[in-house]
């Protein structure tokens, strides 16, 4: 595939374009900051575009309204986002982003750690430019938020909860099954049922990504009310 990169770091980005050379792709651009993005874009034409979050001049959120300004422009171009560390405001905003969007392009989110394991960077890349949504682990665990937990989780059966648990750290299906020790179609069934029970229609776009958010918004909630219940730890 056709991809584009956007990172300050002149040994992470010249380490991107080895790694995802070798592993066959094309890097049609690679830029240290987003002077020229948008035009590097349009003339490039990419099949995935992939940023830091932090770039200059301030070294702050240019990465993520980057990305914003990109998914405005070209809604259905897969992007990711690499950072160095978990960013909590920044990724909610680029994931919220993501659900208001009916037709838009895939997204992943990932701390570049992953990058050290060639194997899975590369997996996580090739599936975000397949159509799939990849929330690095960790990002998940720090975007529990404190909200009130939607009462529509509570209809979640455990093993419901713990299917929609591995979506939101964009794992495929046939990886959910392997992990779990079920079939595919017990895999889909499960999906269907945590759709229909979170009140998500076809009409709503991408079902993974605004189920994925509905647990990363509500798990933290949960969380803190178990530890509220049971006391000190």
């Amino acid at each position: 595939m056709r991809i584009l990169i956007c990172e300050d770091s002149v040994l992470l980005r010249e380490g991107l374009v080895r790694l995802l050379d070798d592993a066959g792709h094309e890097v049609v651009a690679a830029l240290p900051d987003t002077t020229g993005l948008m035009d590097a874009v349009g003339a490039s034409d990419p099949d995935l575009a992939i940023l830091d979050v932090r770039l200059p001049p301030t070294f702050t959120d240019e990465g993520i309204r980057a990305a914003l300004a990109i998914r405005a422009a070209r809604p259905s171009l897969p992007i990711l986002v690499l950072s160095q560390y978990v960013e909590e405001r920044y990724a909610s905003d680029l994931i919220a982003a993501q659900t208001g969007q009916t037709q838009g392009g895939a997204l992943g989110y990932l701390l570049k750690d992953r990058v050290a394991d060639v194997a899975e960077f590369v997996e996580s890349v090739e599936r975000i430019a397949a159509g799939g949504t990849v929330l690095d682990p960790e990002v998940v665990a720090q975007l529990l938020t404190r909200r009130n937990r939607d009462e529509r989780m509570l209809r979640l059966t455990e093993r419901e909860r713990t299917v929609l648990a591995l979506i939101a750290e964009g794992k495929s299906n046939s990886a959910i099954a392997a992990m779990l020790f079920l079939s595919e179609a017990s895999v889909e069934k499960h999906i269907t049922a945590i759709f229909q029970k979170l009140g998500l229609e076809p009409e709503d776009g991408n079902r993974r990504v605004l189920a994925a958010l509905a647990h990363i918004e509500n798990s933290g909630s949960a969380e803190a009310g178990r530890n509220d219940q049971g006391g000190l730890r």
